[in-house]
């Protein structure tokens, strides 16, 4: 090869590799260049569906894409998180989970099919917010004292309903059975919307569920509203007391909301999406509904997000192991 000839294919070489990377880099600063989808692990009508509606129309406005809501229901959130863990890593496809899904699953179940920490890329927590203790309107009880009175005095004739095993609806009534020594029949559902149909109908007598959607029931008379989970009362049900206050149990317990990508989404993708959610979550309109409901709009960004999750594995996992919850 010629020393001119070399010189050539030098040349062009650094070319081809100069229009790779701007490409590349092109592909990149365009997103989002199509529709995002966000997938729930949940049935449609259930605490993660009403969150996530409320945001849409501000985030497709911050990302200047459509945003699609699709549910995969299922395993307490699993499916749809396994299904978001094997997308492509591209910011096309995330997830919107809860603290079930997050924290408490990995440490629920011998063999859970993801690991938070290792298969997702965390993007933005969105909400934190307490559980509401509730229960059929039939029931003979009026507070969480009365509950637990008329629960000893009938064992076993009580079932409580879940979202699904593993998850925090699952969780906090175990955790509840084990600090008053009172006994209920665990009957778990596919998703919260089920549930509430069959507390009010009266086939389950019991549940632990976020606020927002049961201040909501609440309101309209379809449950009677006990207690909340968290250290002060909620703004969307300020007329109940929490449970410490009921002097009953010692249990405090907040959930939270958050949104994560495929392990391996590039940073600058991450980036975009997590400022998106940011200016989402800052709009004064929705944190007025988003409080109003019972939830806290308590965003943080992705590196944030990361060392909170990686603090909250072992603090679920120590209440997973006291509850004696565990699954196969």
């Amino acid at each position: 090869m010629t020393k001119s000839t070399q010189i050539i294919r030098t040349f062009v070489l650094s070319v081809a590799t100069f229009i790779t990377f701007i490409g590349f880099n092109a592909v990149h600063a365009a997103y989002p260049d199509k529709p995002i989808k966000i997938i729930i692990g949940f049935p449609a009508g259930g605490p993660l569906d009403a969150h996530i509606r409320l945001l849409v129309d501000k985030l497709q406005s911050s990302l200047g894409q459509t945003v699609i809501v699709d549910y995969k229901a299922g395993a307490g959130g699993a499916v749809g998180a396994q299904f978001v863990a094997q997308s492509p890593p591209d910011g096309y496809t995330v997830l919107l989970a809860n603290t079930g899904t997050m924290v408490i699953n990995p440490a629920i179940y011998t063999k859970s099919p993801y690991d938070t920490l290792k298969d997702f890329q965390p993007v933005a927590r969105t909400a934190q917010q307490p559980l509401a203790l509730i229960i059929n309107q039939d029931v003979p009880a009026n507070s969480l004292k009365e509950f637990i009175a008329y629960a000893k005095a009938n064992p076993g004739k009580l079932n409580y309903g879940s979202a699904g095993n593993g998850g925090i609806s699952h969780l906090v009534p175990e955790m509840l059975k084990s600090e008053t020594g009172i006994f209920m029949v665990h009957i778990p559902f596919k998703g919260s919307a089920p549930a509430f149909t069959d507390l009010i109908a009266g086939h389950v007598q019991f549940m632990a569920e976020s606020v927002p959607q049961a201040a909501n029931y609440a309101k309209q008379g379809k449950v009677k509203a006990l207690a909340v989970t968290s250290a002060k009362r909620n703004p969307a049900l300020p007329n109940t007391p929490t449970v410490i206050e009921t002097g009953v149990a010692n249990l405090e317990v907040v959930g939270f909301y958050g949104i994560l990508a495929p392990k391996g989404t590039p940073p600058e993708v991450v980036g975009k999406l997590s400022q998106a959610f940011k200016e989402t979550l800052e709009s004064p309109d929705i944190q007025k509904k988003m409080i109003d409901q019972g939830a806290d709009p308590a965003y943080l960004n992705a590196d944030q997000f990361s060392k909170f999750l990686a603090a909250e594995m072992p603090r679920w996992a120590k209440a997973v192991k006291q509850a004696g919850a565990k699954l196969d």
